[in-house]
């Protein structure tokens, strides 16, 4: 036998001898094999325990788990062993580890890695200083600082969790996640670098590159397809537009969120909140559906208006009425007058100056005007106004004029149980500095008006008949009533009538439908 022969003979002899060639009796997994190496020696410590010390391209391997390094000192007394300069960890294509030195306990099948330690699972790759790496389980774990790069995603924590089998990382401290499309700022995020989906379970900040900002605690997000649903309270502020809900879902590719719970929309462009339990916008067409007790506010300084109904919906004007025209012009997305809303089903007006109950509504921002239809009611002050179709028109968001149609039937209260009244085909009402300063009923028209001296005491009845007729008020108390053309009528002392009995056909008088305030439209 020559020289290099009885080499290569005498290194396997002494790997089997010290137990290291060959699977432990009854476990065929935890023991470590020597692949290779150049040089082997075998040193007796005073303490009866037994070391191998290899070195020069020292190849080790435990089940499918295989170990590269420049050297490596194997115990078998306390079964590890340590390795030193360019450690490398192939865990069953699984994962692969990079190092400067390696601690490793065979029995438990746990590493300690050091300096420069590198971990992929071939979607992701860790940067830490160091490294817990538990190699039956394949889950690494860094207390010190980590990075982890993903494709275009970065993610840097003080503390982290690396599950290799599933591609989840669990960062922890101090967590920053960036991509040319966001910034994500938490204490806490699970992140999966296969899917790229982000769960967040600690107050989290993300900020996207058109200048979103989302605020939860809870949640998940979706990078690859743009899809996130946030699970407690959340905050988005897209520019002009703001959105809180309990739970919010979003999906980016098409502009669509869903908001339930408490939900809030707030457009500071076009003076608009939205209360809801649900609502439903869409960042692409500016449209939203708001459900389960919506509330709307259209904001001004001293008097907003307040609007609730089972349903309400805006959009812009310009997908409403659709000009096809050759000569049509792209609306401008910078016109905040380009929007309408609907409302449907038990609906309720109220501000300051009027108030309005109907089935529903259609209003427009570019004329202001509210269109009510299927038994409309306007208060204003002690009068009410009632039509088969009523529209009121505002300026600046307060109420300028009234138009009621067929069946039109204006009522004001005297007093308690006696009323000043007015009906025909059509009622024009004109508003100054938001209260009612004159009417004027056509068609038709019929009155029932109460006559007082200068001590406000009632000293006769009138009921005319006459083509049109004209009311005037001050500061939203009737103060005169002009008949024009055609009049007839009887006056008729107050001794003689009962004012409580003193009705036009169809009176209807319906202050308890009336909103009183605007918390009532809140609950």
């Amino acid at each position: 036998m020559n020289c290099k022969h009885f080499s290569v003979f005498f290194f396997f002899l002494l790997s089997s001898f010290f137990g290291f060639g060959q699977a432990v009796p009854g476990d065929t997994v935890s023991s470590v094999q020597i692949l290779n190496a150049k040089n082997l020696q075998v040193r007796n410590l005073p303490n009866g325990t037994q070391l191998q010390i290899l070195a020069g391209n020292v190849r080790l391997k435990q089940g499918t788990t295989l170990f590269t390094t420049d050297s490596c000192v194997l115990n078998a007394t306390e079964k590890t062993f340590s390795a030193f300069g360019h450690v490398y960890i192939n865990d069953s294509d699984t994962a692969k580890v990079w190092s400067n030195t390696l601690r490793y306990q065979y029995d438990r099948k746990y590493a300690y890695l050091n300096g420069n330690v590198r971990l992929t699972d071939g979607q992701g790759t860790l940067t830490t200083p160091a490294l817990e790496y538990d190699v039956a389980r394949r889950i690494g774990t860094y207390t010190n600082g980590g990075k982890v790069v993903n494709k275009r995603t970065t993610v840097t924590s003080r503390e982290g969790t690396y599950y290799a089998d599933i591609h989840d990382i669990y960062f922890k401290q101090n967590v920053v996640m960036k991509d040319p499309g966001y910034t994500v700022l938490s204490d806490s995020i699970l992140y999966n670098t296969e899917t790229r989906i982000a769960r967040f379970i600690a107050a989290t900040t993300i900020r996207d590159s058109s200048g979103r900002v989302i605020k939860t605690s809870e949640g998940y997000y979706d990078l690859q397809a743009g899809k996130a649903d946030f699970t407690q309270r959340t905050t988005i502020v897209d520019k002009s537009l703001t959105v809180v809900g309990d739970r919010i879902a979003s999906d980016d590719e098409t502009g669509i969120i869903q908001i339930e719970g408490r939900g809030v929309l707030i457009d500071t462009a076009k003076g608009i909140n939205i209360l809801a339990d649900r609502i439903f916008a869409n960042k692409k067409t500016e449209a939203f559906l708001a459900t389960n007790k919506p509330l709307m506010i259209i904001r001004q300084e001293k008097d907003s208006i307040y609007i609730a109904a089972d349903t309400l919906f805006s959009a812009r004007l310009s997908d409403l009425f659709v000009d096809t025209t050759k000569k049509a012009r792209k609306p401008n997305p910078k016109d905040s007058t380009n929007r309408y809303f609907e409302a449907y089903r038990n609906v309720r007006v109220f501000s300051d100056s009027v108030q309005s109950v109907s089935d529903s509504l259609f209003y427009s921002f570019k004329d202001s005007v509210f269109r009510l239809y299927q038994n409309p009611v306007v208060w204003s002050k002690r009068s009410q106004i009632t039509g088969d179709t009523i529209l009121l028109y505002t300026k600046n968001k307060k109420p300028q004029y009234v138009k009621a149609w067929e069946n039109s039937f204006m009522i004001s209260e005297v007093q308690q149980g006696v009323y000043n009244q007015i009906k025909g085909t059509r009622m024009d009402g004109f508003f100054k500095e938001g209260v009612l300063d004159s009417v004027r009923t056509k068609g038709a028209a019929e009155s029932v008006y109460f006559i007082q001296d200068k001590d406000s005491a009632f000293t006769s009845v009138n009921q005319t008949q006459s083509d049109a007729i004209d009311l005037y008020f001050l500061k939203g108390d009737l103060q005169k009533v002009v008949l024009r053309s055609s009049v007839n009528g009887t006056v008729t002392p107050i001794k003689q009538t009962d004012p409580q009995k003193s009705r036009l056909a169809n009176f209807r008088w319906l202050e308890a439908r009336r909103p009183k305030t605007k918390y009532e439209l809140f609950e």
